[in-house]
């Protein structure tokens, strides 16, 4: 069972599952809420329709599985599953905690806050901070498969057992360098990828970003890219207002492509920083940039998905007991970290 949540880490989840496929029988649900208290927030009120357990999310991801024609198990009530992969630990489902899990890490996690610390020192459910701050930081699945060394550290620090952790890499992220060759049309421009922070209920001044970004173009030609999630007619016409006339203006389209062109990348809370730092660009982001070189995802050429189906496989196979599997196992045909820091695109 492979449990899905935003299109990128259902997008992971079936590229993990297409290495396994021939020989498991590989069902998807979307997250879903496990306790009365959350199934009651997502009938009776809209504060779930900016997360994945509801909303436009639930709809992208399902609609994304049928299109590829994946077999969905909502809730997970059809079979009694041999492994769950989960995208997330914040929530795992109180019938799976019997289960072997794998969670995979999806990119990058958010910055913890004086909720967090509220949230763990009285012992409430890890989504009450309202982000990721504490994905992959409960310590609550079998064995944790992470974007980095770096990573690894890090939910080590904040909770969770690092004998549980294995680096991986992370599928979308592992492979940046195929994105230099691309069709996009513009070069060399200061390029800003925003993020959905007011539709996930999170407080942003998008006015004095806006700013910044002209600031720091100082005269150069600016593209943003808009997040999907985004309410496009109020994002355009904030930019249009407040930066230059002239300034290109992106609902959909490749962002890894744009990046790659781009001279100069700005970000708020956005994992493509990543894609930025692989390929060499001077980024800006919310997030300390110096811990961002640091945690970046390994570059393995694309085999991150081959590696955590390794992981999967060898998981339902083990006997043991859950604790010992990560002592004796060593990932097959191993890639060494590609680091493409210094290229300069044309």
């Amino acid at each position: 069972m492979f449990i899905t949540g935003s299109m990128n880490q259902t997008s992971q989840m079936h590229q993990i599952s297409q290495h396994l496929e021939e020989d498991y029988d590989c069902w998807f649900s979307q997250l879903f809420p496990d306790t009365t208290f959350l199934k009651a927030i997502i009938k009776y009120t809209p504060l779930a329709d900016g997360t994945v357990l509801a909303g436009q999310f639930k709809v992208k991801s399902e609609s994304y599985l049928k299109q590829h024609n994946l077999q969905l198990d909502y809730g997970g009530n059809l079979h009694k599953y041999d492994l769950v992969v989960n995208c997330t630990d914040m929530i795992v489902p109180e019938k799976f905690r019997q289960t072997k899990t794998v969670w995979v890490q999806e990119g990058m996690i958010d910055r913890p806050t004086a909720l967090t610390g509220i949230v763990k020192a009285f012992g409430l459910a890890p989504y009450f901070t309202g982000d990721t701050s504490l994905n992959g930081s409960t310590n609550v699945c079998d064995i944790y498969c992470t974007a980095s060394e770096g990573y690894k550290n890090y939910f080590a620090k904040h909770g969770t057992d690092p004998e549980k952790m294995i680096v991986t890499g992370i599928p979308n992220y592992d492979n940046h360098l195929q994105f230099v060759k691309n069709d996009f049309p513009y070069h060399n421009y200061v390029m800003v990828a925003t993020s959905d922070m007011r539709e996930t209920y999170k407080f942003e001044d998008r006015v004095k970003f806006i700013k910044s970004a002209v600031k720091i173009a100082a005269g150069r030609q600016l593209l943003f890219k808009l997040h999907p999630n985004e309410k496009f007619d109020r994002a355009e016409a904030e930019i249009c207002k407040h930066a230059p006339a002239g300034t290109f203006i992106y609902h959909s389209g490749n962002t890894n492509h744009m990046i790659a062109n781009c001279s100069e990348l700005i970000t708020q809370y956005s994992t493509v920083v990543y894609t930025g730092i692989a390929l060499g660009k001077k980024v800006h982001s919310y997030f300390d940039v110096k811990d961002l070189r640091r945690l970046a995802p390994i570059q393995n050429g694309g085999a991150s998905a081959k590696n955590i189906a390794q992981v999967c496989s060898s998981y339902v196979e083990f006997k043991g007991k859950k604790e010992d599997f990560l002592k004796d196992f060593t990932l097959q045909e191993q890639h060494e970290p590609v680091t493409f820091l210094e290229m300069q695109c044309a």
